[in-house]
């Protein structure tokens, strides 16, 4: 038998002060041109796995076992030996490119750093071969963007850069650390079907980590599945999605936001109103700073929300959908009625809106950067009912506060503790008691699922399910992942380039789509087997 391309054996990774190992026993082979794929929730030793890999986990990190690349043990190797391999023979492509990117250096020159290092390329051998690899990966108008920095760029176009940036020396093992998360779902969709035609015209072996298993069937042949440091389970894609043998892997699977909506009575009162809603950012140019012409992001956009009914509001980034959440609440300027529970909102100022602000609230993506690191729970919590002067006493509030946190699924005793103290689903649970102390009739959450494992996706839709039945809420649910409006929307409205180009009924649109561009985005984001609404569990 010839001798696999990687063979990781017997590897542990522990942390200084740690009660536990990270990874604790981990043993896989990838063999030439293969996909292996590792799969498990946050915390579960993936990344730190593939970190280990190229030894680039924290140095005072204790690692144990042999990694073995081409019979090579990694392990024991000096740094100068690793710096040799990475780059050239194995390499990374990362979750966030933004972060992973030199904000203050060209796309040219840092692709060109990794050809100088490697290869020895400089001058205009190595603008050539930049010129190249831009253009294998498929970003338009690679001659241009060369000179951009990755804030010029989408997300999209920074991980295609992080992925030539990886090929750069076409290697033998690309390491690819949850590189479509933050990605919607047709550029996810672009990122696999180049990462797989990469793979076959180059050779190359692959180790996906990744917790969406909808990819994992798209692309691995075969699969890791962890849990606290180890593998549970292992095999074919095809075995272990057709006959999982562990309890752990039967319930990742099987955690997929499912369900229908609630449904809306037929007589429920209309809360919110606004259209046709227009929020244009100006594009300024020469000294004077004039407009010269405008961003349109949202241009023209009716819509209803009615007592208990949720909204999806569905499209790629930059479609609008974020700035058209904002304008309804009035946090930014827009020209348009909006009407809230029968009053004209869209002149009323910051002080004659404040009363309002109990009735419409809002649950941000991103809750440790919404949540200040500075309060602990209760006063983040309580501090709408402060503004609010709902409370008099300091017992009254935590009082609540405890019930609020019970009413998301926190034990109250929490309550002191600080955000960083808690895990990503935890924390936005925490987002959505501030947003429910104060009882409101109507709640934006944009995007409140994308950054948490399947499993927490699952828990987040069934709370929201809840809260909705209990209290009579309205929702406008903002996000580019469709399983998950498909579970909680009663209404749907597809965006694109700031306008609406197809609403109606969440089943009618998932079922039968009538528009090129919503059937584009739903091919990218399911199988498109049997996969519509009319084959969804009942809630």
């Amino acid at each position: 038998m010839p001798e696999p391309l990687l063979s990781v054996e017997n590897l542990s990774v522990t942390f200084p002060g740690a009660g536990t190992r990270a990874v604790d026993g981990v043993s896989f082979t990838i063999e030439p041109g293969e996909t292996v794929a590792l799969v498990g929730e946050s915390g579960s030793g993936k990344s730190v796995t593939a970190l280990s890999i190229l030894r680039l986990v924290d140095g005072a990190a204790t690692l144990g076992g042999a990694i073995r690349f081409k019979g090579r043990d990694l392990v024991p190797l000096p740094e100068r030996a690793m710096r040799a391999v990475r780059g050239a023979d194995i390499t990374m492509v990362f979750q966030e490119p933004m972060t992973s990117l030199n904000p203050l250096h060209t796309i040219e020159r840092q692709i060109g750093e990794v050809l100088a290092i490697h290869r020895g390329l400089t001058g205009r051998k190595a603008r050539a071969r930049i010129l190249e690899l831009l253009e294998l990966v498929g970003l338009r108008d690679a001659g241009r963007r060369m000179g951009a920095y990755p804030h010029e760029l989408s997300g999209g176009q920074r991980q295609r850069v992080m992925i030539a940036m990886a090929l750069a020396c076409e290697p033998d093992l690309l390491v690819a650390d949850e590189p479509t998360t933050a990605l919607d779902v047709t550029v996810q969709a672009q990122i696999l079907s180049l990462l797989a035609d990469l793979q076959k015209r180059l050779g190359m072996a692959m180790l996906f980590i990744t917790h969406d298993l909808g990819i994992v069937q798209r692309i691995a042949s075969r699969v890791c599945v962890m849990l606290a440091g180890k593998i549970v389970e292992a095999g074919t894609a095809a075995d272990v999605f057709g006959a999982p043998q562990h309890e752990y892997t039967r319930r990742l699977i099987a955690s997929e936001p499912k369900g229908r909506a609630n449904p809306v009575p037929a007589d429920a009162p209309t809360l919110l109103e606004a259209g046709p809603l227009k929020v244009w950012f100006p594009i300024r140019s020469g000294i004077l700073r004039r407009a010269a012409g405008h961003v349109k992001a949202v241009d023209g956009v009716s819509l209803r929300v009615r007592a208990g009914e949720t909204v999806g509001v569905v499209g790629e980034s930059g479609s609008g959908k974020t700035t058209l959440g904002l304008a309804l609440l009035r946090l930014i300027p827009s020209d348009g009625p909006i009407v809230f529970l029968g009053q004209a909102i869209d002149g009323l100022g910051i002080g004659a809106m404040r009363p309002l602000r109990r009735d419409m609230q809002v649950v941000f993506q991103d809750p440790y950067g919404s949540l200040s690191p500075r309060m602990a729970v209760a006063d983040i919590v309580a501090e709408g009912l402060i503004v609010q002067g709902q409370v008099r006493s300091g017992s009254e509030r935590r009082a609540i506060v405890a019930k609020a946190l019970h009413d998301v699924g926190l034990d109250p005793a929490v309550m002191d503790r600080y955000p960083h103290e808690f895990s990503g689903g935890q924390r936005q649970r925490i987002a959505i008691a501030r947003a429910m102390v104060l009882q409101p009739r109507f709640v934006v959450l944009d995007e409140p699922t994308s950054a948490l494992d399947r499993s927490v996706q699952a828990q987040i839709v069934g709370l929201l399910r809840d809260l909705q039945r209990e209290r009579g809420l309205a929702y406008l649910f903002i996000s580019h992942d469709l399983k998950v409006v498909r579970a909680l929307a009663n209404h749907v409205l597809v965006m694109q380039h700031g306008q609406v180009v197809e609403s109606g009924p969440a089943e009618r649109i998932f079922a039968a789509p009538e528009t090129e561009y919503t059937r584009t985005l739903f091919s990218a984001a399911f199988d498109l087997r049997s996969d519509t609404v009319a084959d969804l569990e009942p809630a």
